[in-house]
């Protein structure tokens, strides 16, 4: 069977290498005569696996030492709870900038745990835009300033980290993660379901800076603490094996694909060329999301006719292009773009468009 090309917002495309990697590892991985997950998360083959992939992270990422890198699970919803209980204090408030769906669940999770200021938000204007810095309503005594960079449901990106002060900012990157350098010194806790841009559904990355895990906030069980997780490295529980796994292949490929530079130049690459057909097909496809807010890894987009809407989505498919639906919120299409998604998935995209266009007038 050949692979099609997948733009599913996720669980999302996995490196090709990657996967034909896992397939060959799969029965008998390191020469041991076992599967990865048949091992033991504590003993020594597993330990080096874990060991490396926080290295190549790190790595990537240029993490400071200061940075705890932790392998965890509950996927990024789990954690809109848990930042609260171990970054805030009982009756503490905290400050949260809303730009879609995603940011509006962090905070409505947050609300038993912490007092949620809606510090900044882009609802009224349906999530088509950013809020102004200038016009966020930020307190310097919040616990925390909680954002989410890409939204990948309404298509919206910060492009630059937003400057909070003193505050610990506090980023969900689920869906831009790795797609390109940042300054990890800049937050406080950065967090990513893996399902995206890591690897399988099941694993969550969180980088905190060392410092925040010495908060005293609340009485829980040790397993929602997250120092006791740094302290255990990342095994107060058994891990989820396979994705550690996973997610240390694909460590591995972004190096040798030339790192988070070179990522993001080709991410960069793939959203203009989609963007590009959108915006000069005379109308028949739209963009709704205004253009310094378009996100490179998930772009939506509407026909002109959205009693077309059937018909492309069935004929896209039998073209070998998967997972083109919209978001049922907002409707129309939506292809994602990320790492592992190349730019001949793009040009494939573009080609059926135009082709389209032209069939269905």
């Amino acid at each position: 069977m050949s692979r099609l090309w997948n733009f599913s917002a996720g669980p999302a495309a996995l490196p090709q290498a990657v996967l034909e990697r896992a397939q060959r590892e799969l029965l008998d991985w390191q020469g041991c005569g076992a599967s990865v997950m048949e091992l033991s998360h504590r003993g020594k083959l597993f330990m080096g696996l874990a060991q490396q992939a926080e290295a190549d992270l790190r790595e990537l990422l240029a993490i400071p030492e200061n940075y705890a890198v932790l392998f965890l699970q509950g996927g990024a919803t789990q954690h809109f709870a848990q930042i609260p209980m171990n970054l805030a204090a009982e009756g503490a408030s905290a400050d949260y900038v809303v730009t879609g769906h995603w940011g509006e669940k962090a905070a409505s999770e947050a609300a038993p745990y912490v007092k949620v200021n809606i510090a900044g938000s882009s609802k009224a204007e349906h999530y088509l835009r950013l809020p102004p810095r200038e016009t966020w309503q930020l307190d310097p005594r919040a616990a925390y300033v909680h954002y989410t960079p890409n939204e990948t449901i309404h298509g919206v990106e910060f492009h630059d980290i937003p400057d909070v002060g003193d505050v610990p900012l506090v980023a969900d990157m689920s869906s831009d993660i790795l797609s390109g350098p940042i300054d990890v010194s800049k937050f406080g806790v950065i967090y990513a379901g893996a399902q995206k841009n890591i690897g399988p559904s099941g694993l969550v990355v969180l980088i905190i800076r060392r410092d925040l895990l010495e908060r005293s906030t609340r009485p829980m069980a040790r397993i929602f603490r997250y120092a006791d997780h740094a302290a255990n490295d990342s095994m107060l529980n058994t891990p989820n094996t396979w994705g550690w796994y996973l997610a240390g292949l694909t460590f591995q490929w972004l190096k040798e694909q030339g790192g988070l530079k070179a990522m993001g130049e080709r991410n960069t690459a793939k959203a203009t060329l989609l963007y590009d057909a959108i915006d000069h097909s005379g109308g028949y496809y739209r963009s709704p999301v205004e253009v310094p807010a378009r996100s490179r890894m998930n772009v939506p987009f509407t026909l002109h006719d959205s009693a077309l809407d059937a018909d492309f989505l069935k004929e896209s498919e039998a073209a070998g292009l998967l997972a083109l639906k919209g978001h049922k919120a907002v409707g129309g299409m939506r292809a994602s773009l990320y790492n592992a998604v190349p730019l001949e998935a793009v040009q494939a995209l573009v080609a059926f468009m135009k082709d389209f266009a032209e069939r269905h007038g």
